[in-house]
């Protein structure tokens, strides 16, 4: 369910300058602030398992199926081209099912990387594709 807030300039002001231009809906930034992208364990990153990048671990789903498959394999770059905004974003398949955006941080799913950028709800294996512009759908 979406609600409207009324917030006051000094606060909208505060707001943006948290937010990553072009990136960040005012949602995803307040979103990032008060800690709600967390893993569903309710740890803190540093709680977290790390993986050999040494970022904030996940459970361990995601992508996992297609890297045990072969359809992916870890260190594989994929790319969501958002035409309508020319915005292109890159991501890092890991060994461990997650995925790294160049620019923001890792993800246990391609659908919540996809919502986190675009601020709405959205299927990650719809929009990521690999770098040959196979959709993660059709692999």
């Amino acid at each position: 369910m979406t609600r409207t807030i009324r917030i006051d300039d000094e606060v909208f002001a505060a707001l943006q300058a948290l937010a990553e231009p072009l990136v960040d809906t005012p949602n995803s930034a307040l979103r990032r602030l008060l800690k709600l992208d967390l893993p569903a364990s309710g740890g803190t990153p540093a709680d977290q398992k790390t993986d050999d990048q040494g970022e904030a671990g996940f459970p361990q789903y995601g992508l996992v199926e297609f890297l045990e498959d072969g359809r992916l394999k870890a260190g594989q770059r994929l790319v969501w081209n958002r035409r309508n905004l020319r915005r292109e974003y890159r991501a890092e398949v890991l060994g461990n099912g997650n995925l790294r955006v160049e620019g923001l941080r890792v993800f246990g799913t391609p659908s919540r990387a996809a919502t986190v950028i675009a601020g709405n709800q959205q299927n990650g294996k719809h929009v990521w594709c690999t770098e040959a512009g196979v959709r993660l759908e059709d692999l």
